[in-house]
């Protein structure tokens, strides 16, 4: 792109990102398998206080979304700001206090979750010692990626950028607001907001934790990786801008739709129903821009595993924000709302386009910050993504037909007008897909152990002087 210079990409926090999101995935996931299991059967709980489901929950969704994707997004976004902008990354030593600033968040969270110091808010549910750790790491990390771009190379201001920059702009805004609370002690504190509006303002938070961690973020890895490895350039630039300013301008909107049939305003219920179908056409925006940008490249996908990886995880990022807003219809939603519809449809997203996107992106990116030519195994990727897309598929269906199967048992009612079904025979008949749920789950995170495996050979086999030769901007 440009001339040849002296400096250097500042490649080894994306290394120890791109390794801890490998670690971390095996955590969170590892976890996952464990509470499914417990659901199934429940003398996994082992009557202690600490392992129960209720305390190991909240810790699978936050190794998860933000130790297994908030590492990724740190990783990759260090590592395509740099890139695209043709300059080296601003205040490297700030950004190394981001890599251990958030690996401290991640450790706070593993002892305080199970110890039961929460905040009880879903998403958000680390208490105010710990908030305030993430809010000194996020400045940081906003200070090194729009710092990095303020002294590109180049003039313009690639759209994988625009995301990632909204991405982190918009979760500092959350992450504050959301988290507004009053400390009573050193590891307790109570919301500054009460009753329904405490309600609105997690779910503002907890679907827009969805919105722009999980989907701008990550839809900027999919707007840089895709078109590398596919080495195609974006189908429709243009498509691109409109979905990015669609997409941040509706998202904000929809977390209402989390809280249907509640003490929520009937008209904030409504509004986000409706930006919720709203949202339907800048979300498929994106999923048809990165899936054209394969035109002329679809054979590829025969012996490009890595390219399968970035390509499924586009058909489900499509397939789940159809069926978001499906969800988000009154009517819909009156038969999926707290049934396990509603977690498949979570996992959909979560397994099948946040996780696979992100495993996509390090097979791409790890040999390059490594300076290996690929991974130490071509085959041990191509068998990763069957396990994980196999995985994905028995997750979410096993799901639907529980969530469907639960939701018209308890709205069948006999002709006096009692319930025809108890609670516990819906929970008997959900037991087969609980079973079918932790399988599906199991084999997802065997994929994970055979990627961590595949990475540890690829880093083995690095030399320190190649990780110099690969970090020369060219």
């Amino acid at each position: 792109m440009n001339t040849a210079t002296s400096t250097a990409y500042h490649y080894k926090v994306v290394r120890q990102f791109a390794i801890m999101t490998v670690v971390w995935g095996i955590v969170g996931m590892g976890l996952g398998v464990f509470i499914a299991a417990q659901l199934a059967w429940p003398f996994l709980n082992f009557d202690l206080p600490w392992t129960s489901f209720g305390r190991l929950r909240p810790l699978h969704t936050n190794a998860v979304i933000f130790a297994f994707g908030g590492c990724a997004l740190f990783a990759t976004s260090y590592y395509s700001v740099q890139r695209t902008c043709q300059t080296t990354l601003f205040a490297p030593k700030l950004a190394a206090f981001t890599f251990w600033g958030w690996q401290l968040v991640i450790l706070l969270a593993a002892i305080s979750l199970p110890l039961g110091f929460t905040s009880s808010k879903e998403y958000a549910e680390l208490e105010w010692p710990i908030d305030l750790l993430i809010t000194i790491v996020w400045v940081a990390y906003a200070i090194v990626f729009f710092g990095t771009l303020a002294t590109r190379k180049v003039k313009h201001i690639y759209v994988g950028n625009w995301f990632f920059g909204a991405f982190i702009l918009t979760v500092a805004i959350l992450h504050i607001v959301n988290n507004l609370e009053i400390p009573v002690t050193a590891m307790k504190s109570y919301s500054l907001y009460a009753g329904a509006t405490d309600a609105m303002v997690q779910w503002w938070y907890g679907h827009n934790a969805v919105g722009f961690f999980l989907t701008a973020g990550f839809l900027g890895i999919m707007y840089y990786f895709v078109p590398k490895q596919a080495e195609r350039p974006v189908y429709s630039y243009r498509l691109s801008i409109v979905h990015f300013w669609a997409l941040i301008t509706v998202y904000i909107w929809a977390g209402p739709h989390h809280l249907h049939y509640t003490a929520l305003p009937d008209w904030a219920q409504s509004l986000g129903m409706v930006m919720s179908l709203i949202l339907l056409a800048p979300s498929w925006g994106g999923m048809i821009n990165g899936m054209m940008t394969l035109s002329g490249a679809w054979h590829k996908l025969r012996s490009d595993p890595i390219l399968r990886f970035l390509v499924v995880s586009l058909a489900f990022y499509g397939m789940s924000t159809f069926e978001g807003p499906m969800m988000a219809i009154k009517t819909v939603n009156a038969l999926s709302h707290y049934t396990d519809w509603t977690i498949g449809h979570v996992h959909a997203g979560a397994l099948g386009w946040v996780a696979m996107v992100s495993i996509g992106a390090l097979y791409h990116l790890i040999p390059k910050v490594f300076g290996r030519e690929q991974m130490h195994s071509i085959g041990l990727i191509n068998t990763h993504f069957w396990l994980a897309t196999i995985g994905t598929v028995l997750y979410i269906a096993s799901m639907w037909v529980n969530g469907i199967a639960q939701g018209l048992m308890w709205r069948a009612i006999n002709e006096d007008g009692t319930l025809t079904y108890s609670f516990v025979e819906a929970l008997e008949a959900s037991h087969p897909g609980f079973v079918v749920r932790m399988i599906g789950g199991a084999i997802f995170f065997t994929g994970m152990l055979v990627m961590a495996y595949n990475t540890w050979r690829t880093v083995q086999a690095a030399k320190p002087a190649e990780y110099d030769a690969a970090a020369q901007i060219a």
